[in-house]
């Protein structure tokens, strides 16, 4: 209307009465005509601009109200959680002076994992930014520790005795069922224990003092029971040929062999041959060198003795497998003094004799059915025969038993491992339960473990069919 009446009073000529020239700039031509000068602004109303902003208010005023639908529907999500992390706690209160079961661990750990899960999708759909959704999620964490933690340490030890109550009732059905006096360890030197059942893992106790190169000989300790050199070690090197020794080498203890230092060397008046040599009560026994006799070598009193073995193969002619000049091969156990050896009239199969330590003479003769090129090496104990054979470089097996009390034989399988290929000679020592082993000149150890039963020398090995007799000395 404003804008009309300016118009009107611009374009209209007449009498007009001026505006009060306080509030209107203006003027008067000659005529008498009053003249103003209105500067407008823009004569176009900005239509399309209020209707974008109606429409951006409308928008707002729905997110709004979605906003405040979401957040009551929130509160209310809260309150359920809020109710269950209290009901949570009061149980966790109640456990923790009260007996509980494993089963309640379990219920409560799934309900604390579904809590989880729900909290985790309430913060994804709130773009993980809520303060409130991470402080329930952080109670609910510690929940779960606590449970955790009850359940490890089982503070009143609820679920350990109930446990150690099974374990003890089931120990108790087995003795009842079994009802077996339990047999002692065996005791060294006796054969208060059934057949041998295991050998141990090698254990290398050094390279023998000649070097890599001394790959041929023997070593162990005193074999006689109950000894009074207990803590005396001997060690022989056959020279490169691996056919004849001409030195004992004696150690007073194990440190002193380790070191190399304080050794004792013994040059017996007949030379040895082989490595089938064995120390016995003070004594080495042996093959004479280049003969079909035994002899021995007292080193404490320097005095050297022989006999001859008749019939018994010598010079290599039934020596072990991979081994030379071993036809003779001394072994002693619990039972006393034995040899190894074989006759032409056995063709090389092994024939077991029970040597007397004072007169070197062959009180008993045993025949078996192995062949003793066949086998690597052989050992004595408690009066069985035990015999090995090569499967690999790095395994032996024990294949094999004679039982000189039975007068049965039977089939093994042991196993053993060794570190090089070729054993050079291989003894039994009753006072410490171990193999002595020269193994390419590597000195090396095994522990043997017997089975408790008395009656498991010769089950499920024994082969029924054989009957062996035993042979009056040297009728072989």
């Amino acid at each position: 209307m404003l804008l009309c009446l300016l118009l009107t009073a611009t374009l209209v000529q007449g009498q007009f009465t001026p505006p009060d020239p306080k509030n209107v700039t203006g003027s008067v031509d000659e005529n008498g005509v009053c003249l103003c000068t209105v500067i407008l602004p823009d004569n176009t109303f900005p239509v399309e601009r209020m209707e974008s902003l109606e429409i951006s208010a409308n928008k707002m005023n729905i997110s709004v109200q979605q906003q405040i639908t979401t957040i009551q529907s929130y509160h209310k999500t809260l309150n359920v959680y809020m109710e269950k992390i209290m009901d949570l706690s009061q149980r966790l209160e109640a456990m923790e002076g009260a007996s509980y079961t494993e089963l309640e661990f379990e219920l409560l750990k799934l309900e604390i994992q579904e809590m989880e899960m729900l909290i985790l999708q309430l913060n994804a759909t709130m773009g993980g930014t809520n303060v409130i959704v991470h402080t329930l999620y952080e109670e609910i964490r510690n929940i779960s520790v606590m449970v955790n933690k009850l359940q490890a340490y089982d503070k009143n030890n609820i679920l350990l005795v109930r446990r150690e109550i099974v374990s003890l009732r089931e120990r108790l059905e087995e003795c009842q069922n079994h009802q077996t006096k339990p047999t002692p360890p065996p005791s060294y030197g006796t054969c208060n224990q059934g057949g041998l059942k295991s050998v141990g893992r090698p254990h290398v106790i050094q390279l023998n003092y000649g070097g890599y190169n001394s790959r041929y000989g023997g070593w162990g300790k005193d074999s006689f029971v109950n000894t009074s050199q207990r803590s005396l070690y001997w060690v022989s090197l056959l020279e490169s040929s691996s056919c004849f020794a001409k030195v004992i080498r004696i150690y007073p203890t194990l440190d002193d062999m380790l070191l190399y230092k304080n050794a004792i060397d013994k040059s017996p008046k007949y030379i040895l041959q082989g490595g089938g040599m064995i120390m016995y009560n003070n004594t080495m026994y042996y093959n004479c060198y280049n003969k079909g006799e035994i002899c021995k070598y007292d080193a404490l009193s320097n005095v050297n003795e022989y006999k001859s073995f008749p019939n018994a193969a010598f010079n290599n002619r039934y020596s072990y497998s991979g081994v030379l000049y071993q036809d003779m091969d001394f072994s002693a156990d619990e039972a006393g003094l034995w040899v190894i050896y074989a006759t032409a009239q056995s063709v090389g199969d092994i024939m077991i004799g029970k040597v007397n330590s004072t007169t070197l003479a062959i009180e008993r003769t045993w025949a078996t059915t192995v062949y003793k090129p066949a086998v690597s090496n052989a050992f004595m104990i408690c009066g069985v025969l035990y015999a090995m054979r090569t499967l690999n470089t790095l395994k032996e097996e024990i294949f094999y038993m004679y039982d000189t009390r039975t007068s049965q034989e039977g089939r093994l399988n042991i196993v053993i491992d060794k570190m090089k290929a070729t054993v050079h000679s291989l003894s039994y020592n009753p006072n410490d339960h171990k193999l002595y082993m020269f193994n390419d000149g590597y000195q090396v150890t095994y522990e043997v473990a017997f089975h408790t039963d008395l009656s498991q020398n010769l089950e499920a090995a024994v082969i029924p069919e054989l009957q062996i007799s035993e042979t009056t000395p040297h009728g072989i």
